[in-house]
């Protein structure tokens, strides 16, 4: 317990500034909704566009024109913020007491590295998942400000609940390379571009028929078309994604209590 609110503690400044981050994300994203929705020029603009700049933009497919379609189009931004917060959390949580050189204080208590590794990650959770609800609720008030249609509450609790399931992915990920590679600063570079490079993935995908790289991409895992259209989530790929996760999580225990510490 000491060594979970050790790290809260420590992330305490870094988790108040992203869920900041978040809520302001939402409102801005959120603020430009009426530029879409009025119609008009500005909404022939959008809908003359080509479907290869809609992608790189996240519009797709989705009618943003409707408050549905435009959050599916803000949630890419999101997601993206997200999953850069929980990469480098994952590979940050493991790799700083070498990195500072404070691995002493840690090996000299009466504790397992099974037991530190578990109060890591339970401190790391507990971070991803408040910057989660923090999406969540500022996402609900604020489309229900600007949503003049139907009520979207539900599609947004589907939309959320995949962003947690991404974010385990990559606080996962983070965690297995920190333990993995012998230099700590490296972690969390490597752990980012490997982010970065499965969401060009996910763009790639976009722009062709290579449908079998979005196996390489947790950003294409969920089907946001479904969910707008209130189908909800794939049952089959939120097991796999937690299996995937958990799998991360395995050979973060394998690493790190293999590995000769740094003192």
């Amino acid at each position: 317990m000491n060594i979970i609110l050790r790290e809260l503690k420590a992330n305490r400044k870094a988790l108040i500034i992203w869920s900041v981050c978040m809520l302001l994300g939402v409102a801005s994203g959120m603020a430009k909704y009426t530029a879409y929705s009025a119609g008009g020029q500005s909404a022939e603009i959008f809908q003359k566009m080509p479907f290869s700049l809609k992608a790189l933009l996240g519009m797709g497919s989705f009618d943003v024109t409707l408050m549905s379609g435009y959050f599916a189009m803000l949630f890419l931004y999101i997601e993206i913020a997200a999953a850069i917060h929980a990469v480098l959390l994952g590979a940050n949580i493991i790799a700083k007491e070498e990195r500072d050189k404070t691995t002493e204080f840690l090996i000299c208590k009466p504790v397992s590295r099974t037991a530190i590794i578990s109060s890591k990650l339970l401190a790391a959770f507990i971070n991803i998942l408040i910057v989660n609800v923090v999406t969540l609720v500022s996402s609900i008030v604020l489309t229900a400000v600007y949503n003049k249609g139907a009520d979207i509450s539900g599609e947004i609790g589907m939309f959320i609940l995949s962003l947690l399931i991404v974010q385990l992915i990559f606080l996962s990920l983070g965690a297995m390379l920190a333990a993995l590679l012998w230099n700590p600063k490296a972690s969390g570079s490597l752990a980012a571009g490997i982010m970065m490079a499965a969401f060009v993935i996910s763009k790639v995908t976009d722009l062709t028929s290579l449908n079998f790289l979005n196996l390489l991409s947790p950003f294409k895992y969920f089907n946001y078309n479904d969910i707008v259209e209130g189908k909800g989530l794939n049952f089959g790929i939120v097991i796999l994604s937690l299996l995937l996760s958990a799998g991360f999580f395995g050979l973060t225990y394998f690493f790190y209590r293999k590995r000769d510490l740094n003192v």
